[in-house]
């Protein structure tokens, strides 16, 4: 029997710093009002040319495998998550292939949004507890900036989201007290349309259908979101999933060394803190700095955390998210 650990980490977020300052000279709104609402202080976006979804899951890539001591050869397969694919299809996972110069190894896109990299971790977490795979990349990467509504009535939105990514490799790991311990997976569909973008899409309005109309006030193509009740949705789910992973694993929440939330909001993350009553040094945000980048906010924060000596060997990890869908993740890790 096999674990399955992350070997190898890296991320990338593009260089153009947008500050709510920024924001608030395009739209009514204050540096105060989105410091109070989400706890953050600035995000990037790509400048566009410069950047893609693929392209910043490469640089992320790069540095993880990098890391990891691996040859691109020793790669055996890919799992990409993103709400933002370049294309409508296909997916980035075979354009990371071909960019990266990887073998014909197959490519899995995921589509979990906030949750999409625990989603993918678990699937190469399976694919390699089972042995049909040795070393797995998993990317998420989110392009976010350009499908914002950039004026006043999207501004409760716009202001939440940034761009970047971030990668793992994830190996064979022999010792089983070491590794992922278990990942559990979540979703709720019946709440679907409280966070979404609901256009274009095959069963409802096709993007040709959205350009004949012309329709300035057309907002089905942007995300739109039922704030207070996603806020009181994820405090409950977060809870859950965090509780059911330490359950799993005979755990309790002395245990947790390093808690990684998804990057939402600053104040579900400082909730559920409070909530567990965990202390600053052992939960992990960085929402502040790069704003909520969907399924890359993850893999970016671990990231980060690990280059700052946050994680140290034999530490118990926790990763959760919730987001659209609604869906919701966790898993655990013995680092």
């Amino acid at each position: 029997m096999y674990h399955s650990k992350i070997n190898g980490l890296g991320f990338y977020v593009p260089d153009n710093i947008v500050t709510n300052d920024d924001l608030s000279k395009i739209m009514d709104t204050s540096d105060e009002w989105i410091q109070e609402r989400t706890g953050i202080k600035e995000r990037r976006h790509i400048i566009r040319g410069e950047d893609t979804t693929t392209s910043m899951g490469v640089k992320a890539a790069k540095i993880a495998i990098e890391r990891s001591g691996l040859t691109n050869d020793e790669i055996d397969f890919i799992v990409f998550a993103t709400i933002s694919p370049d294309f409508y299809f296909p997916g980035p996972g075979v354009a990371l292939q071909k960019e990266l110069g990887l073998k014909t190894i197959g490519a899995l896109d995921i589509r979990n949004q906030c949750s999409g990299f625990i989603y993918a971790l678990s699937v190469a977490d399976q694919y390699i507890k089972t042995g049909m795979y040795k070393n797995i990349l998993v990317v998420a990467s989110e392009l976010q900036s350009l499908g914002l509504d950039m004026t006043d009535r999207g501004r409760s939105v716009s202001v939440i989201f940034g761009d970047g990514a971030g990668a793992a490799i994830i190996s064979r790991e022999t010792d089983l007290s070491k590794g992922i311990l278990s990942t559990h997976l979540h979703s709720e569909g019946e709440h679907a349309k409280e966070l979404a973008v609901l256009a274009p899409g095959m069963g409802g309005r096709w993007i040709t259908e959205i350009i004949a109309d012309n329709d300035p006030n057309d907002e089905s193509y942007y995300p739109v979101m039922n704030g207070q009740f996603v806020f009181k949705n994820a405090v409950v789910r977060f809870s859950e999933v965090i509780n059911e992973g330490l359950q799993a694993n005979n755990l309790e929440v002395a245990d947790i060394d390093l808690l990684i939330p998804h990057q939402a909001n600053l104040r579900i993350s400082q909730f559920i803190q409070q909530k567990f009553k965990l202390t600053d040094d052992q939960v992990f945000n960085n929402i502040q700095k790069y704003g909520n980048t969907t399924a890359a906010s993850i893999p970016i924060a671990l990231t980060e955390a690990w280059e700052q000596g946050k994680i140290k060997s034999g530490d118990t990890l926790v990763l959760a998210a919730f987001g659209s869908g609604f869906t919701w993740a966790s898993a655990i890790i013995k680092w």
